[in-house]
């Protein structure tokens, strides 16, 4: 875990809110000459605290309309392979997040497609077609109430 200082925090806080800001622009906002903040920046950047900056897409804007949620099972021989499934996974553009559990179920994925017939498709012709899956339970969810990067720094 990296130290951080007050400026540095708040330099995390407004990057979380908008990446796109000039060095100058960041100092003004956190107090500090540009200079010092620029070398903070780099600092965060080089030891990985700040691992990239994007933009972040309305799904909907993109035709993405279909979130779903879904838990996957692994059987014995699969649950020996972990590595495997997760490269397979992480070649999915439709998965964007996956995360590995503790309990009933192993893995947790977030999918987004066009919509519920998208869905069907990648599940069928994807997803349950990975070697070692037993079991997949998937969620549709119906509407976003919170949904954001940003941590609490």
């Amino acid at each position: 875990m990296t130290e951080l200082d007050a400026y540095e925090r708040k330099i995390l806080r407004e990057l979380q809110g908008d990446a796109s800001l000039t060095t100058a622009e960041l100092a003004d906002r956190i107090g500090l000459s540009p200079s010092p903040c620029w070398r903070r920046v780099d600092r965060l950047e080089r030891e990985g605290v700040i691992r990239k900056r994007v933009a972040l897409i309305d799904r909907r804007q993109v035709g993405l309309n279909a979130q779903v949620f879904a838990q996957v099972k692994l059987n014995a021989h699969g649950r020996a392979n972990l590595d495997e499934f997760s490269a397979a996974i992480r070649g999915f553009p439709e998965v964007l997040d996956a995360y590995v559990l503790m309990g009933t179920m192993d893995f947790m994925l977030r999918i987004v497609a066009q919509d519920i017939d998208a869905y069907e498709r990648f599940f069928f012709e994807k997803l349950s077609k990975l070697p070692g899956v037993q079991e997949i339970n998937s969620t549709v969810a119906l509407s976003e109430i919170k949904s954001t990067t940003e941590l609490p720094i």
